[in-house]
């Protein structure tokens, strides 16, 4: 073990907070940067997903208004749509892109998209093994000495990054979807499509980033816990 000012692993944290902060940032401006430019179709994001949802057939959605930025999803359980404060009931081009994106999660939902159910089994999973892991490892490491709890807290935390490489599938897909649907209904043109696509590249990022994170932490974990028994 290296003395906690001294721990080199501490790199693989730094690179995932600083990679989670330029995505971050990078979907802000983004963001930011199209929601000044107004669509020629001047649909708003609830009127855009109320148009998508229709037209894939799907009526028993609820969209509804939710305060704060980008806080934007869709709910399987309850079946609702909540757009943001930025969204909701603006006609920009990355509102629309962010509005069609939900839609996506929708649809996917409606056409029992494999990967979206795998994730939501996995919720309460990660979830679990996120709280517990590290409880283990120092009931491991500090009281009882025991390899295999530190090994199941290793393996619990696992689960998050599992769930974080099953999200990126679900989420690309969602965006492909958003694109298609735009362009075939009619609400952007070509070139207010590609501006969307920016939006919802610089959105892709931030998922992208979450599991390199949540990887080097687990990396991490290996690295001052795993080989312990060899000590």
């Amino acid at each position: 073990m290296y003395p906690f000012y001294f721990d080199p692993t501490y790199i693989l944290v730094i690179i995932g907070i600083i990679l989670s902060l330029a995505a971050s940032a990078r979907v802000k401006s983004t963001f930011a940067k199209y929601s000044r430019v107004r669509s020629l179709s001047g649909m708003t994001g609830a009127q855009t997903a109320e148009k998508i949802l229709h037209k894939a057939g799907i009526y028993d959605v609820h969209i509804e208004h939710v305060q704060g930025q980008l806080t934007d999803h869709y709910d399987p359980r309850k079946k609702i749509l909540r757009l943001s404060d930025s969204v909701y009931g603006s006609n920009s081009i990355a509102a629309i892109g962010v509005a069609a994106h939900e839609c996506g999660h929708a649809i996917q939902h409606q056409n029992a998209y494999v990967p979206l159910k795998i994730r939501s089994a996995l919720v309460p999973v990660a979830n679990f093994g996120s709280a517990i892991a590290w409880p283990l490892i120092l009931i491991g490491v500090l009281f009882t000495g025991s390899q295999t709890l530190i090994d199941i807290g290793i393996i619990l935390f696992s689960t998050a990054v599992l769930f974080q490489l099953v999200t990126l599938p679900v989420e690309f897909n969602a965006s492909r979807r958003a694109v298609r649907n735009l362009g075939e209904a009619g609400i952007l043109h070509y070139e207010e499509l590609a501006q969307s696509k920016k939006v919802l590249n610089a959105a892709a990022l931030t998922y992208v980033a979450a599991a390199a994170a949540t990887f080097l932490q687990l990396l991490r974990l290996i690295l001052l816990f795993g080989g312990r028994r060899r000590d």
